[in-house]
């Protein structure tokens, strides 16, 4: 009991939130680097953020009424990652969606194609089998003669 209770309160710290959450923003100083690790001296941005970030923290907020807050005021942009829920639900499904489409409709390519082919085939021995073949043969023959 004693284990789990450990395991469960690892993560509990309002450091480890933050943590958690300053590496899940991005700084919109326009450096694309992740909140929490701009490096760039002297930026404006990213002290301002992470000061409104201990300060929502502080407030009680949850993770998703934060991230929410956040790209209310600088934009989606301030996310690394899209929130799951309504329609950024999106950038989440789409891409296994067209990869799925994308398996079904091939695959339904080459069947058609390869259909197209044997009737081709089969077409050609049944007309293969006409009467002029023997002279086709012989015809063949005379013009690859070396």
């Amino acid at each position: 009991m004693v284990c789990l209770l450990a395991v469960v309160m690892l993560g509990a710290s309002p450091d480890a939130r933050f943590e958690k959450m300053g590496h899940e923003m991005i700084c919109t100083c326009g450096c694309g680097q992740i909140l929490l690790e701009c490096n760039h001296v002297g930026c404006p941005v990213s002290p301002v953020m992470i000061s409104e970030l201990h300060a929502q923290i502080d407030g009680g907020g949850t993770n998703t009424s934060i991230f929410n807050w956040f790209a209310a005021k600088y934009g989606a942009i301030v996310l690394a990652s899209p929130i799951r829920g309504g329609f950024d639900n999106v950038a989440w499904v789409a891409p296994m969606a067209v990869f799925l489409l994308a398996t079904i409709g091939t695959g339904f390519l080459v069947r058609m194609w390869s259909s197209r082919s044997r009737q081709r085939r089969a077409a050609v021995s049944s007309a293969g089998v006409g009467i002029g073949s023997d002279a086709m043969r012989e015809r063949i023959r005379r013009e690859t003669e070396y």
